[in-house]
């Protein structure tokens, strides 16, 4: 019996979203792994796919397609990012249960322009339009990690220490950056404010160029170094997604 049309949409839909910008290369047993889809049905799937575009093939591993592009094109160009942060923050928020912002450089400085707050009772504050310090912070430290310069803009003026673990050694700073870029992700506890821990992962454009850093923050109380590890996949594949929205890619 031939399936329905919109199980076969579904299944499509399955075998796109087992991609990522972390896992843009599967071969067909992880595309049955991620989705489920019995053998026989995938691998007619995935041929179908390759003949008309959607996917591309090389060897025993599958990725998506260029023809994808070209189509998302259009839809990108009518995207800004304010436009898609909203449904981001919120699925973010929704996952981890902490307040999800995002960041993004200017000048010598940081300000929020996104931000959806957790519904526990005890969190910290954060607003719209904010503008805080480049040298402290888990978003800061990305913003740092992947915008040409910004470090040595940065240096070039004294460290503020606003708290006991701000760091403020131009070489420490270096150290921590070069870390946060080898990593993918950043993890503070108490630089900016005292009892306050965040994760924040980068965003970036179609050209490859970043374009702010997303993360959650929350009281230490809450956040302690086991539960910020938990939290480091999810913010990385929630920046993934962002970043696949706009079309964008990794440098």
């Amino acid at each position: 019996m031939q399936e329905a049309p919109l199980l076969v949409l579904e299944k499509i839909t399955a075998i796109l979203d087992a991609f990522s910008l972390r896992n843009d290369a599967l071969t067909a047993a992880d595309i049955r792994r991620a989705t489920g889809i019995p053998n026989s049905t995938a691998h007619r799937l995935l041929g179908n796919l390759v003949t008309n575009g959607f996917l591309d093939r090389d060897g025993d591993r599958y990725s998506i397609g260029s023809r994808m592009a070209y189509w998302a094109g259009p839809a990108v160009r009518r995207l800004d990012i304010v436009d898609l942060l909203a449904p981001a923050l919120t699925a973010l928020r929704d996952e981890t249960e902490e307040t999800a912002v995002f960041f993004r450089a200017e000048g010598l400085s940081r300000v929020c322009i996104g931000v959806v707050e957790t519904r526990h009772g005890l969190r910290r504050e954060m607003r719209l339009g904010r503008i805080m310090p480049l040298h402290v912070g888990s978003s800061a430290r990305v913003l740092l990690a992947w915008t040409p310069g910004l470090l040595d803009e940065v240096l070039a003026h004294p460290l503020e220490a606003l708290t006991s673990e701000t760091i403020i050694d131009p070489d420490a700073l270096r150290r921590v950056v070069d870390e946060t870029r080898a990593q993918g992700v950043a993890i503070t506890t108490g630089e900016r404010v005292e009892g306050a821990s965040g994760i924040a992962a980068p965003v970036f454009d179609r050209n490859a160029t970043l374009v702010g850093a997303l993360g959650i923050m929350g009281p230490t109380l809450r956040l302690d170094a086991g539960r910020l590890a938990e939290l480091v996949d999810p913010v990385v594949l929630a920046a993934d997604r962002l970043t696949q929205s706009m079309a964008g890619r990794a440098p």
